[in-house]
């Protein structure tokens, strides 16, 4: 019998006292979101937390140790509130250095926009010991790896470039399939039996989704959502479900 391959698991850490706040709507999340499922990663967990060195290092410990690939957003830049590369280096005790080839990569960045790399900016080139770069095509600074932790800006443009750029290191899973199936049922009619379904099919997860349809709230739909790697056993799940719809409406 063929061994299945293993499924690879990651986190997010999004940080930020703007994100806590409202203030900033956070985008990474649903973009990294979306490009790992189409990797076959499993996001097991998404945490915010703000701008506190004590609950990043805390947080990178936890992660990193729980899941196979953690990867943050924010936190990386010149202001005072910047403090990742400083907590993720105390997280692995490693020291907290000005990384060479960083500086030669803004140095030559500001030049070209005929700016100075000034001591604010070189802040940006701190990460800790031994860390491996994340090219920034979009403002020079990059973000940095350790282990299996991936270091990422917050603002939405770069932090997708990076992304772009580390997808190709990433192990890979078996990709997961989705069928969606439109219901004309409320859940709590399909429930026991779509209870049924997903006992006999512990490998597929199962979900009911209802919508609103119009802004007065009066119209709900309904969407059944089947998702798994085992394209088998998830056709023979979404006919079980397409039969169970079948028979309520024999009933109606």
């Amino acid at each position: 019998m063929p061994v299945s391959p293993p499924i690879i698991t990651a986190a997010i850490l999004a940080i930020g006292d703007e994100l806590l706040s409202g203030r900033t709507k956070d985008k990474n999340i649903a973009y990294l979101a979306e490009r790992l499922t189409e990797c076959g990663i499993d996001l097991r967990e998404v945490r915010i937390i703000p701008d506190m060195e004590q609950a990043i290092i805390a947080a990178i410990n936890a992660l990193r140790q729980s899941y196979h690939y953690v990867f943050t957003s924010g936190g990386i830049g010149p202001t005072h509130d910047d403090i990742m590369a400083e907590s993720v280096a105390k997280a692995f005790g490693r020291l907290c250095l000005f990384d060479p080839r960083a500086e030669k990569i803004l140095s030559a960045y500001y030049q070209a926009q005929k700016q100075e790399l000034t001591a604010g900016r070189r802040l940006m080139t701190r990460m800790p010991e031994g860390a491996e770069l994340i090219a920034n095509t979009i403002s020079g600074a990059p973000g940095f790896k350790i282990e299996n932790c991936f270091i990422m800006a917050g603002v939405p443009q770069i932090f997708q470039a990076m992304v772009q750029e580390i997808l190709p290191l990433l192990e890979k899973s078996a990709p997961v399939q989705t069928i969606i199936i439109p219901c004309p049922l409320g859940e709590s009619r399909i429930s026991k039996k779509l209870g049924e379904i997903q006992h006999a099919f512990p490998q597929i997860a199962i979900g009911s989704y209802p919508q609103i349809c119009d802004k007065a709230g009066q119209r709900w739909r309904l969407e059944i959502v089947l998702r798994g790697r085992d394209h088998e056993a998830l056709a023979q799940a979404a006919a079980a479900v397409k039969k169970m719809l079948a028979d309520f409406e024999e009933e109606t």
